[in-house]
């Protein structure tokens, strides 16, 4: 059976969700559809890019990804098919695939949208490209064969000799707070030194846990998540509303906005004794 996944920044609220599974169920009645989230951010592809890329890796080779996020941030008459680790990654040329792969992919398909025109009349034509495919057994059969796309690559943690500093890329529903070092950054720039992760002015937090109950209750916590990020938080506490700590925000920082303090609070530095 074949899967395509659907991940975007529509939200749930009205009827578009479901009105962009129909097209694709009326024309491919077998498609079993799988939500990856619909509360992705227009203005953040570091997490669109964290969440699409570490749920992808879980499914089937061979499965579709349909990712809507910043779809009309230019005029629209194309978007692109990636193909990569055997997942195969539509999206607006905006440079999120890249964003998502952290290389440029090998093979990417043009595929011709009607141009400015809304999202639903989109989507039908995705949906017919995707139809294309699924009958010849070729992705080619979609679009043409392309190496041109915008590319954007994922925010790297900066470093120095004794410490390491990273952007917050995401912030949960439990108000902790991933970062975007990895256990591999982490362990290559600490070489198993002490170490301090600081955050707002002197907070502090001295020791990487492996769960919840390594810690007092309230307590400041990190430990690396599932996908392999540092995360922070407090047990059973608001990490990022006590603490103001905020997510990466692409339209802050192409244009330079620091706001007083707020720059420092959306950053976290590690320091290596």
């Amino acid at each position: 059976m074949p899967i395509l996944t659907l991940s975007s920044d529509i939200g749930q609220r009205d009827f578009i969700v479901g009105a962009i599974k129909g097209q694709f169920l009326q024309s491919i009645p077998d498609l079993n559809i799988a939500d990856i989230s619909h509360y992705l951010s227009q203005t953040n592809l570091p997490l669109a890019a964290y969440i699409c890329g570490n749920a992808f890796q879980f499914y089937p080779s061979g499965t579709f990804h349909l990712v809507l996020v910043n779809v009309f941030e230019s005029e629209t008459n194309h978007f692109l098919i990636a193909h990569w680790n055997g997942q195969n990654i539509i999206c607006a040329d905006n440079g999120l695939i890249t964003m998502i792969t952290g290389v440029k992919p090998a093979q990417i398909i043009r595929v011709p949208v009607t141009p400015n025109a809304g999202l639903l009349t989109i989507t039908a034509d995705l949906v017919n490209a995707v139809s294309q495919i699924f009958k010849q057994g070729r992705v080619t059969a979609a679009g043409t064969v392309t190496q041109e796309m915008v590319e954007k690559y994922p925010l790297k943690p900066t470093v120095g000799e004794n410490w390491i500093e990273g952007q917050i890329l995401f912030i949960d529903n439990f108000e902790n707070v991933v970062i975007n070092i990895t256990q591999k950054d982490f362990e290559e720039h600490g070489k198993g030194r002490r170490f301090k992760i600081m955050f707002k002015r002197n907070e502090m937090i001295e020791k990487i846990s492996d769960n919840y109950a390594s810690v007092a209750e309230h307590g400041k916590i990190a430990w690396f998540n599932s996908a392999g990020y540092l995360e922070i938080a407090l047990r059973n506490g608001n990490m990022a509303g006590l603490f103001g700590l905020q997510g990466y925000n692409e339209h802050m920082q192409q244009s330079g906005v620091s706001n007083g303090n707020k720059w420092f609070y959306q950053t976290i530095r590690i320091f290596f004794e």
